[in-house]
């Protein structure tokens, strides 16, 4: 299923667990230092880098480009180190996520609160994952290198719902089927 951001409610709700997507549109990058600074600037009382309605980031901090290419590996992180972070930014309109491992049991409920959706990455496949990168920017934080926020154009990039707008978790649906009764 092909998807493009900003995700709407409608395609937010279409979206099921477990089910392949190939994200289209523009995208955010952010990780711990990121998080931490706009979770700042928002009790400062200050606006984000971008509008997050309906936005949609991913967890990774891109390696340099190689020569010849507009960006470097581009894999995710583990989602957990911005747990504490991830509630503010959904409950300012953020809607989508995209890292790779479980989320709290906080994040996970304003996830279903917010009717927003968590993606998963593969792991290991971020020279893969660049190759579905069309344009790069340097939105926010320049000095913090990789960890900067980033804003990418992506086409056709490859992810799992991971957890949907309705609470379905595949990480407990996966565990769930091979346990012992």
């Amino acid at each position: 299923m092909r998807v493009f951001t900003p995700l709407s409610e409608q395609t937010i709700g279409s979206l099921k667990c477990g089910s392949n997507v190939l994200l289209n549109g523009i995208i955010y990058t952010a990780r711990d230092a990121a998080h931490k600074r706009m979770v700042e600037a928002l009790a400062a009382g200050e606006d984000l880098p971008f509008k997050p309605e309906g936005q949609v980031i991913y967890f990774v901090g891109p390696t340099p480009a190689p020569p010849g290419r507009i960006i470097g590996s581009a894999g995710p992180t583990t989602s957990g180190r911005m747990d504490a972070y991830s509630p503010i930014l959904l409950e300012k309109g953020l809607r989508g996520l995209i890292g790779k491992g479980p989320l709290s049991a906080e994040v996970l409920q304003v996830i279903k609160e917010t009717g927003s959706v968590y993606f998963g990455a593969i792991g290991g496949a971020g020279a893969l994952l660049s190759s579905c990168i069309k344009k790069v920017e340097v939105l926010a934080y320049p000095e913090l290198g990789p960890e900067a926020i980033h804003k990418l154009e992506v086409e056709d990039l490859p992810a799992i719902v991971l957890v949907d707008c309705y609470g379905n978790n595949l990480y407990e649906l996966g565990r769930a089927k091979y346990q012992l009764t």
